[in-house]
C-alpha cells in the first residue's frame, strides 16, 4: 500500500503517518476493518453490544466493555482500564461488527473484558500526548541503556502507556535474553513501570 493510499492534506502531502511520501509500513494507522453498518438503526427490542474495539500504537487493539450510560462511537478517543492505571485508544469498531471481530478471534464476551472508564477528555489527551512525545528520546536513551548491558537484542519500538505510569518495549533477540538487569535500569532511568515484548 504505502503512500499511494493515504488521504492527501490540503498541501497535497500524504496524511497518515507524516513520512511526507516516505512511509514504507503501508499501514499509516487507518482503520482496517470498514464499518459496513454505520447508521444502520439497531432493531426494535435489540439493545446495542456493549463491547467496543480500541486501537493502540501499532495497530494493537483491544476489546472493552462500556459501561451503562456511557456512549462512545468510532473514531472517539477512548480512556480504558490497564494494568496498572489507565491507557487510551481511539475507538475503531462498535455495534455488531465488534461482535464478528470477536468472533473471528475467539473471544467470548463471558471473558473477563476490561472497561471503557470514560471519553478522553482534554486532560487526558495532554496526558496521552505529552507521553507520546517521550517515546523517541526514551527508545534512543534506551538502545544505548542495551549496549552498555552488552545485550543481544534490538529494541524496536517504544509504546508509553495513556497515563504515562508504564512504558513498553517491543524487541527482537536471536535467542533467549536475561533482561532483568536491564529493566532495573530502565525503570531507573524513566520512572516508570517496564514491560519487555
Amino acid at each position: 500500500m504505502g503512500c499511494a493510499s493515504c488521504k492527501k492534506g490540503p498541501d497535497g502531502k500524504p496524511m497518515g503517518c507524516k513520512s511526507n511520501g516516505n512511509c514504507g509500513n503501508s499501514g499509516c494507522d487507518v482503520m482496517t476493518v470498514f464499518d459496513w453498518l454505520e447508521g444502520v438503526p439497531i432493531p426494535e427490542g435489540q439493545r446495542a453490544f456493549d463491547i467496543v474495539e480500541v486501537r493502540f500504537k501499532r495497530n494493537r487493539k483491544g476489546f472493552y466493555r462500556i459501561g451503562q450510560g456511557r456512549r462512545v462511537q468510532t473514531g472517539d478517543v477512548a480512556v480504558v482500564d490497564a494494568v496498572p492505571g489507565e491507557d487510551m485508544g481511539i475507538v475503531s469498531l462498535t455495534g455488531e461488527l465488534v461482535r464478528a471481530q470477536m468472533k473471528a478471534k475467539r473471544v467470548k464476551d463471558t471473558h473477563e473484558i476490561r472497561k471503557v472508564i470514560r471519553k478522553a477528555e482534554m486532560d487526558d489527551i495532554t496526558t496521552w500526548q505529552a507521553a507520546r512525545n517521550r517515546e523517541d528520546e526514551t527508545l534512543a536513551k534506551a538502545r544505548l541503556t542495551v549496549a552498555e548491558h552488552k545485550l543481544d537484542m534490538k529494541l524496536g519500538d517504544v509504546e508509553f502507556q495513556g497515563d504515562g505510569t508504564k512504558c513498553t518495549f517491543y524487541y527482537t533477540a536471536e535467542q533467549r535474553v536475561d533482561f532483568r538487569e536491564l529493566v532495573r535500569a530502565l525503570a531507573s532511568d524513566f520512572k516508570v513501570r517496564i514491560e519487555m515484548r
